[in-house]
């Protein structure tokens, strides 16, 4: 007896596929966050580069960060189409077009500038900042070529990392997970990266886990960029540009206002800026409700599942008895009916008495 052979290979079960497609998208978290590192120094590379051919002075930063925007797009484009998704690609990269994108970036800022009034507050009380105001025209367009620089780059890193990277993971393991990925990724970017002399390293990456997970809930309760972004360039853009304090130990970015924190390292953070005082610790916990408080309808509207009305068709029948009496009202089709029915009978009212009738 022969054995029939056959050439097509059994369909995958859904289980491999799932498995499959997890393995595809942490793959793809990986090369975009890869990605956006050697970028950042490629685009760094390029603009020198051009500073030297075409002298482009204080321009140089700007040019830096819309190099890095165009890489970063160029190479999430690449890993879209790795996907095969169809979607738009400003939805893959986590900026829907929607009706509240103004009212989310607007809502980011403001928490964003909160924070960082909130940091400098106790520090003008305590009388420990030395502020030196620069009011010539050309520190104005530092200023504005400053807070260009910031928002184009705030973006290229919400884009990058929140908008396609924490999309992907999320899909590879879960929301939670994630974001515990994402945090420790952060705590160890910012453990690696050089500080100066006396910077307590132990509060800055405290800080930078909370940060990371601020941004974390700010995707999960939009499901967009919107949002985050707002509050990245606001808060980074009120430290270094308005307030003139050091962004993360750089003071390449204060131009009007130059300012000098005087006193404990816990309270100013030294020549780090902000970003490692105990203070803002305690500001980014506070911040966490109150993103999540003025949140809620976005969530509602674009994170739950919409819903879909379900259950079973019941209809009961009639009792028998109750049918058999419906149908002996009604007349037998089966019987002859008279060809002549009765009329009906109409009763008038009666005629009124005359006046000249005599009473009984």
């Amino acid at each position: 007896m022969s054995q029939t052979t056959t050439s097509v290979a059994p369909p995958p079960s859904p289980a491999a596929a799932g498995q499959r497609s997890r393995a595809l998208s942490f793959f793809l978290f990986l090369v975009a966050l890869l990605w956006f590192l050697y970028v950042r120094g490629l685009s760094t590379a390029a603009a020198t580069a051009l500073d030297l051919r075409f002298d482009l002075g204080s321009a140089l930063p700007l040019v830096q960060a819309s190099l890095l925007l165009v890489l970063v797009v160029c190479g999430l484009s690449i890993l879209r189409s790795i996907e095969r998704r169809r979607e738009p690609l400003c939805l893959s990269l986590g900026l829907p077009r929607r009706a509240t994108s103004g009212a989310e970036w607007a809502t980011g800022a403001a928490i964003g500038w909160g924070i960082a009034v909130a940091t400098i507050l106790p520090l003008a009380l305590a009388r420990a900042l030395d502020l030196r105001l620069w009011t010539t025209p050309r520190a104005f367009t530092l200023f504005f070529l400053s807070l260009l620089t910031l928002a184009v780059a705030s973006l290229a890193h919400a884009l990058a990392i929140y908008g396609y990277g924490f999309q992907r993971l999320i899909d590879a393991t879960s929301p939670v997970r994630a974001t515990f990925i994402l945090v420790g990724l952060s705590a160890i970017h910012t453990a690696y990266l050089s500080a100066p002399d006396g910077t307590a390293n132990g509060t800055r990456i405290l800080i930078a886990v909370l940060a990371s997970i601020l941004l974390c809930l700010c995707w999960m309760r939009t499901h967009g960029l919107w949002m985050l972004w707002g509050l990245h360039f606001a808060w980074t853009a009120s430290t270094a540009v308005l307030f003139g304090l050091p962004l993360a130990g750089d003071n390449t970015f204060s131009s009007v206002i130059d300012t000098r924190a005087i006193g404990p390292t816990w309270l100013t953070g030294g020549d780090y800026g902000p970003a490692a005082a105990a203070l803002t610790l305690l500001l980014l916990f506070a911040a966490i409700p109150v993103l999540i408080r003025v949140t809620d309808d976005y969530a509602w509207n674009y994170t739950r599942p919409p819903l879909v009305p379900g259950g079973y068709d019941v209809t009961i029948a009639p009792p028998t008895a109750h049918s058999a009496m419906e149908q002996s009202g009604q007349p037998d089709s089966s019987e002859p009916q008279p060809v002549h029915p009765a009329k009906l009978v109409q009763i008038l009212p009666a005629a009124p008495l005359s006046s000249h009738t005599p009473p009984e």
